[in-house]
């Protein structure tokens, strides 16, 4: 099940809110547990034994690493605790594509049965890896109940696409989050979930259409100008699509008395490349940083070892978003630029100041998404030679009639705070003061967002989810 769906909206999400909040204070992780856990069997059934029985290996394991006397025993636990995780992720996940890759590099014929990927497994993989690697730090002891653990994981919101949770940013919130209990609290958490909801089925689905459109055209058909409306509605389709579920699961969480951390910052007011990965899916970039990059050696060493730890990073972060070499090309392409900036690109943006380093930065990162668009990499970087090759004729692609409307619409959304007033005011806009009227005026707008939003759901018949694949 997904969040932008009726049924959820009008039935599903109401009950749930309605019973969570009638249920005593001591009982509520349960109702969270037992409604996250047919939650996701709506919608990947033959999969939620696979959770259960992960956590529940994960629990023990993590609990007899922590009680382990001995420093080797603590490193044998936490190794079968990884290989656990990391090799259900691998054989879902990526056993297809290395067989593919090996039949083609060999020309042999291996048959292995097509793997349907469990739903979310990459985000509750990390989540799950989070907390052994922590326990093992001892930046946290070990939960003593098995059912918070799994309510941990499970938690619903951010069970099958983020934002990825460190235990320990929630750690206190599960076992007694009433002070989260307020008024205030749950009417912002209601309104920035109607605008993850209007972000994903309004400007995204209709941004989707238009990608859609273009990317299937043979590339004969695709012009300069097809190339660009192509690549930028993919742009603001995967932003606003990805950002949109987060502002829904942060809602939500809200709501429920859990505060989880921000998922994106503005990430197409970027400066820099290393700029828009502080922005952009802030909790993939600071689990990559805790987990990898430092253990790598991060910034330590020589400017060698430092590019290398970079590189790797972002091979594996292209790797982590799908099984195909053009996710692998994406996080490489980042990775060139980050290393660039370090040798002398980020000096050159300082010079150029904010307001031409951001679309140069733009520029750069909608290049990339046409790689991470598709999946043929011929066809992507045929795309991006179009772009360029600033080669217009009568284009033969299929112009939406509200694509113009919307690009504009998602620009602004998506540039509003460039400025430090325009920040505030979003800022303000996301937190949790309000005046008397103000309260009646977030009332009235959640609730217009949410119905405008129903009457596009009912309309497009185009509702995907991209970021539901991993």
């Amino acid at each position: 099940m997904v969040f932008a769906n009726i049924t959820f909206l009008i039935y599903v999400l109401p009950i749930f809110l309605l019973a969570y909040h009638l249920f005593p204070n001591k009982s509520k992780n349960g109702f969270i547990l037992a409604f996250s856990i047919f939650f996701y069997s709506w919608g990947g059934p033959n999969f939620i034994f696979a959770i259960l029985a992960t956590t529940f290996i994960d629990f023990f394991l993590v609990n007899a690493m922590y009680q382990a006397k001995q420093k080797s025993k603590k490193i044998q636990f936490l190794i079968l605790s990884l290989c656990i995780n990391l090799g259900l992720l691998f054989y879902f996940k990526y056993c297809n594509f290395f067989v593919d890759n090996f039949n083609s590099l060999l020309g042999l014929n291996i048959s292995f049965a097509k793997l349907i990927l469990p739903i979310g497994i990459s985000f509750y993989t990390f989540e799950s890896l989070t907390y052994v690697v922590d326990v093992y730090r001892g930046i946290h002891k070990p939960l003593k109940s098995f059912w918070q653990y799994q309510t941990y994981i499970l938690l619903f919101p951010k069970l099958i696409a983020g934002p990825i949770v460190r235990y320990h940013d929630i750690a206190d919130q599960i076992t007694n989050r009433e002070k989260n209990y307020t008024p205030e609290a749950k009417l912002s958490g209601f309104l920035i979930f109607c605008f993850g909801l209007a972000k994903k089925v309004i400007i995204a689905n209709t941004l989707g259409l238009q990608a859609d459109a273009v990317f299937k055209l043979p590339i004969e058909q695709i012009d300069t100008a097809a190339a660009w409306v192509g690549a930028l509605a993919y742009t603001f389709q995967i932003y606003f699509d990805f950002s949109g579920y987060s502002d829904m699961a942060i809602g939500l969480c809200k709501i429920m008395g859990f505060r989880i951390p921000e998922n994106f910052n503005n990430p197409y007011i970027a400066t820099s490349i290393t700029d828009f990965w502080r922005r952009w899916h802030i909790t993939l970039s600071s689990w990559m940083k805790n987990y990898l990059y430092i253990p790598l050696g991060g910034n330590k060493g020589t400017n060698l070892s430092l590019y290398r730890n970079l590189i790797i990073v972002f091979l594996l972060s292209g790797f982590w978003h799908g099984a195909s070499w053009n996710f692998v090309l994406w996080g490489a392409y980042h990775g060139v630029f980050l290393v660039l900036e370090r040798l002398f690109l980020g000096d050159v943006f300082k010079k150029l100041g904010k307001f031409i380093s951001i679309p140069i930065t733009f520029i750069i990162v909608i290049t990339g998404w046409v790689l991470f668009r598709n999946e043929n990499i011929s066809y992507a970087l045929s795309v991006i030679k179009k772009m360029y090759s600033f080669n217009f004729f009568d284009g033969k692609f299929a112009m939406n009639n509200d694509f113009i409307v919307m690009a504009c619409i998602a620009l602004f959304i998506s540039w509003f705070a460039i400025t430090n007033k325009t920040f505030a005011f979003q800022q303000k806009i996301y937190g949790e003061s309000f005046t008397n009227n103000g309260k009646w005026l977030v009332v009235f707008s959640s609730v217009l967002l949410f119905y405008v939003s129903l009457s596009y759901i009912s309309a497009l018949n185009f509702n995907p989810f991209i970021y539901f694949r991993f």
